[in-house]
């Protein structure tokens, strides 16, 4: 249906554009015609007006002076007071009312189908008698003449808007055909190309510096998904081959001892496993977009609970700098997530001692875990959160680490606003920042 919405979203812009400039030059056509023919009539009036104005003033000039006035195109009479003629002709076709008109100086229209339009004025003769003094001229076709002058009024205005239609066509065309040049060259864009920007600093370079930043993040993307899958099936190869070889051992060698050991290698390599897989399931949570609602979470308490949790024989773990409460804006569980696996990788690394602080400020709230292990070197810090990246491949397999929990720790910092970073603690060991934006509690 040509009125329906659907109707006019299916339709290209180039007609929507046309339609639009036709049908709105068409209205102000239309009310500019119906103006005009309203006032049409007045317009030949007034012209016939203007005319018997001038032929009177001649006539009143010829009667004062004692002449007989005549006219051409116009009828000229001289009556009495009362509308008798005094110029010896048949009476005009004038009522009393009308002579009391035309006396007082007005313009008047007589007569019906064949109208005529008159004007008066009253004049002194040389003999002192008051005389009336009249021109009139027939209106024959005036009716025609104003249906049909209204007629060609509509008649021009339609015609003027089909003629702004195909102007306006025409130059949406020529304004698009650079948008079609660029939709061509999208479409022939090899991989890892970019669309040429136009000479002109218009709309179109803007959109074609946006569609080359969108190229650049889409292949950004996919090289990361690329990487990201490549890494986790290398990494998920270990596990598996591993729990694979150490049971074909324990099922060729029925010696109790040595299936024991062998149990416990696996069951070691299920647990890295298990842990692997749930980092890149978070991590893939993470990336298609499921952020949870966030909320005033109270840190102080939380990282009292994740020194709890740590494992026995775990390095000292000791909390300072804690006064009172401090509310950050994330959930439960990214805080607990955050905390646990920076815990874990301190513990993991660390000699003797671990420091964990919370620091309030207005806006912020920092949580800072130093211990005092090896450290990181200045060249892997920037390194150190990308997913599946090792400082040290042997160590981290040695300690049971995936390479994930740092890239999960950054993930979910950075997508509540909040920030992460590392350095060196003054006992020389790795200092991690976690900074999140300060909330009120709830």
């Amino acid at each position: 249906m040509i009125g329906s919405p659907s109707w006019w979203r299916r339709r290209s812009l180039q007609v929507r554009i046309t339609l639009l400039a036709a049908t709105v030059t068409l209205g102000f056509l239309l009310g500019l015609a119906a103006v005009a023919g309203d006032n049409l009539q007045p317009l030949l009036i007034g012209s016939v007006d203007d005319e018997l104005s001038a032929q009177l003033e001649t006539a009143k000039a010829d009667v004062s002076a004692g002449r007989t006035p005549s006219g051409s195109a116009v009828t000229v009479r001289v009556l009495d007071t009362a509308g008798g003629p005094v110029d010896g002709l048949p009476p005009p076709n004038l009522g009393a009312t009308d002579v009391r008109a035309l006396k007082a100086g007005e313009s008047i229209t007589t007569g019906g189908e064949h109208s005529w339009r008159w004007a008066g004025t009253v004049v002194t003769a040389p003999d002192g008698q008051q005389r009336l003094v009249v021109a009139g001229a027939g209106l024959v076709g005036f009716a025609t003449a104003v249906h049909s002058g209204g007629l060609w009024l509509f008649v021009v205005a339609s015609v003027g808007a089909v003629g702004a239609g195909i102007a306006t066509w025409l130059l949406v065309r020529f304004a698009l055909r650079p948008v079609a040049r660029m939709r061509g060259s999208v479409r022939a864009l090899p991989p890892g190309a970019r669309l040429p920007l136009p000479d002109s600093h218009d709309e179109l370079r803007a959109l074609a510096e946006e569609f080359n930043a969108l190229l650049a993040r889409q292949e950004e993307g996919a090289d990361r998904l690329r990487r990201f899958t490549g890494d986790a099936a290398h990494e998920l190869r270990s596990p598996v081959a591993s729990i694979r070889v150490q049971a074909e051992v324990a099922v060729a060698n029925p010696d109790p001892d040595l299936s024991q050991e062998t149990l416990s290698d696996i069951l070691e390599e299920s647990e890295r496993l298990s842990a692997l897989l749930d980092g890149l399931l978070a991590l893939a949570r993470s990336d298609a977009g499921e952020v949870p609602p966030a909320e005033p979470v109270e840190l102080v308490s939380e990282v009292r609970a994740a020194v709890a949790r740590m494992p026995a024989g775990a390095p000292e773990i000791r909390v300072s700098g804690t006064v009172g409460t401090a509310w950050a804006l994330a959930t439960h569980s990214e805080v607990e997530l955050v905390l646990s696996n920076l815990l874990r990788n301190a513990c993991r690394y660390a000699r003797s001692e671990i420091v964990v602080s919370v620091l309030a400020a207005r806006s912020t709230v920092r949580v800072v875990v130093d211990d005092d292990g090896p450290g990181i070197a200045p060249e892997h810090r920037d390194r150190v959160f990308d997913r599946f990246y090792r400082v040290s491949d042997s160590r981290a397999r040695s300690s049971g680490g995936t390479g994930l929990g740092l890239a999960m720790v950054a993930e979910a910092v950075r997508r509540r606003g909040g920030r992460v970073r590392v350095g060196e603690s003054p006992d020389g060991g790795a200092r991690f920042q976690i900074v999140w934006q300060a909330a009120r509690p709830g």
